[in-house]
């Protein structure tokens, strides 16, 4: 199925430039007028945000452009994966400082999920083994991973402060960390989790996604496209879900001291 979806013409070819994709940005505009008018203080946001997705993605545009004329794009692509995991590693540190020594479980859940993710895509023949491929499925789950792990490492230092007393009271009366955290843990991953299932669960109904809605444009039969829709995304939910369990259970185990007391990060005072 995926070499002929990834060989599959566009069916409407058009041709854009950079007047179109300013002209995209007029809702972006009316928002900031919006905002200046009823003084939302969103207009700094919008244009940061607006102004880094584009230098972002012409640095990306460009760095396919080498891909697809170097020699070892394969290697290129596999160097690019790995930046992005361990970009998507820092950020989660550098969003909850506060938890010492987790950085190996983010960085194993990360990189492991978003190798699962590229060996079933490839070994089920969903998409050719390209460079462009690897770096595209890639983005894909490493993109969808990093916003559930970064919400489950904030929500364990919320949690844990919000609850330190309670914790405390555990501990004292004779509970093993495991117990006293006990309610903690599905807490914060049931929260970071939340938006992604949430997608999931209405994705064909109120939302259609990227990935499908390329190939149908693309000219790509139907069931084809839902196909392999449905193959991307499980292994997006899967991903995000395993990287929350694995940050979930390392932040938990960070928390304690080696006597079984609560680590200084837990506490308000320790910032």
């Amino acid at each position: 199925m995926g070499a002929h979806i990834l060989a599959a013409e566009a069916t409407n070819p058009v041709t854009l430039g950079w007047q179109e994709m300013a002209a995209s940005l007029s809702l972006v505009a009316l928002a900031i007028g919006l905002s200046l008018w009823r003084r939302l203080g969103l207009e700094r946001p919008l244009i940061v945000a607006s102004v880094r997705a584009a230098a972002q993605l012409v640095a990306v545009g460009l760095l396919f452009t080498v891909i697809f004329d170097a020699g070892g794009a394969t290697a290129i692509a596999w160097v690019w994966v790995a930046v992005m995991v361990a970009v998507a590693t820092f950020v989660v540190r550098r969003r909850a400082p506060q938890i010492q020594g987790m950085w190996p479980a983010v960085l194993l859940s990360v990189a492991g999920s978003t190798g699962v993710s590229l060996g079933l895509v490839f070994a089920l023949g969903v998409f050719d083994h390209e460079p462009v491929t690897i770096v595209v499925i890639a983005g894909i789950t490493v993109g969808n991973v990093l916003p559930a792990a970064v919400l489950a490492a904030q929500q364990l230092v919320v949690h844990f402060r919000d609850e330190h007393g309670q914790v405390e009271a555990l501990l004292a009366l004779g509970h093993t960390p495991t117990q006293a955290t006990a309610f903690i843990g599905p807490r914060a991953a049931r929260t970071a989790l939340v938006g992604q299932i949430e997608r999931t669960k209405v994705v064909g109904i109120i939302a259609l996604p990227g990935a499908m809605t390329g190939l149908l444009l693309a000219g790509v039969e139907p069931i084809d496209a839902v196909l392999v829709q449905l193959i991307v995304m499980y292994l997006i939910l899967g991903s995000a879900a395993v990287a929350v369990t694995t940050i979930v259970w390392a932040g938990a185990k960070a928390a304690y001291t080696p006597d079984h007391r609560l680590a200084p990060w837990t506490s308000e005072r320790d910032d």
